[in-house]
């Protein structure tokens, strides 16, 4: 399926295409700002994945997890729900999984 602003999906108020979904973004001012650092990470990932020959669907996927993951392991810890190792631990095992 290929995938346009015409594309329809459920949204939280009922049906909506990536167009009006954008429009209504704009229309608030709304946008969304990421850290270059980030970024650079989730670029990494992407580009490591896509050198391992997987595809650029399954590489963005892989690289969104592992942003997503290691966020939700420091966020976590600056809670004070896990431990600096912890931490660490979670964080170095995402990477053997996705980086190596």
């Amino acid at each position: 399926m290929k995938i346009t602003l015409d594309t329809k999906f459920v949204g939280s108020f009922g049906p909506v295409t990536l167009r009006d979904a954008v429009e209504q973004l704009r229309a608030q001012d709304l946008a969304c700002t990421v850290r270059a650092d980030v970024v650079d990470q989730k670029v990494g990932v992407f580009s490591d994945c896509v050198d391992r020959g997987f595809t650029p669907l399954r590489s963005e996927i892989m690289a969104a997890y592992y942003v997503a993951e290691r966020d939700a392991a420091a966020e976590a810890f600056e809670s004070g729900l896990i431990t600096r190792e912890e931490m660490d631990g979670k964080q170095a095992a995402l990477a053997r999984r996705l980086l190596i």
